[in-house]
């Protein structure tokens, strides 16, 4: 009977010692940081340099805490976000450095003749506060929008005609408009079409490069297209 009592007691001496687990202080923080992040970021959250402290307070979290399960989760949530913005923006930059091979266009694109017709272009956007939207500064190039080219750069910019661009498709595209004011403001672009994807310049291209789609599915130069 003694040496049952004293196993018992022996057996229950861990039990008594172990500590209830506690919620984690770090976690909570971390948690709290986050989500204030992303609401006011969205995606670009996983590419802003306050996650690197978010992720430092994540590894403070005890294995034994009550949160330690929800860490690893919000860990594993900001690594694959991390992941997916690094996909996202070399995307973004073997687009750009195919359009700014020969002409700043990707190879092989051709203008259809009798093309179909041109998408309508993304609603214009509010200029800037104090920025007077039908005298825009500078010239455009790539990454300017197409609300820009239609309200600003004094509106010396005109929607063109769609083009086919290889492994891109149907694109629109925007060229100068024939004033006399507008070929002396921006002379560098009098020869040059903007072609637009996802509502911004992709890439310039001389007209001279362009070829036109005849009705039999040859090529001929463009500006032959009219004959």
């Amino acid at each position: 009977m003694l040496v049952g009592l004293l196993t018992a007691a022996l057996l229950a001496a861990p039990l008594a010692c172990r500590k209830p687990a506690k919620p984690s202080e770090a976690y909570y923080e971390a948690q709290t940081r986050f989500g204030k992040l992303f609401a006011a970021k969205g995606d670009e959250a996983f590419v802003d340099p306050e996650l690197a402290s978010i992720e430092t307070l994540l590894t403070q979290v005890p294995e034994d805490s009550l949160d330690a399960a929800s860490a690893r989760e919000l860990r594993t949530r900001i690594e694959e976000g991390k992941q997916r913005a690094r996909s996202q923006q070399r995307a973004r930059e073997d687009a750009l450095a195919s359009a700014r091979k020969s002409g700043q266009m990707p190879l092989g694109f051709t203008e259809p003749s009798g093309g179909p017709s041109r998408p309508a272009p993304p609603p214009a956007q509010e200029a800037d506060a104090g920025t007077d939207a039908g005298t825009g500064g500078g010239t455009p190039g790539i990454g300017t929008s197409v609300a820009e080219l239609s309200s600003g750069f004094s509106g010396c910019f005109k929607q063109g005609e769609s083009l086919q661009v290889q492994g891109r498709g149907i694109r629109e595209s925007w060229e100068l408009a024939d004033r006399a004011a507008c070929r002396q403001q921006y002379a560098s672009l009098q020869d040059q079409l903007m072609i637009v994807e996802n509502g911004k310049v992709l890439g310039l291209a001389p007209r001279s490069a362009l070829q036109a789609v005849s009705a039999d599915g040859g090529t001929r130069p463009a500006g032959d297209a009219g004959r």
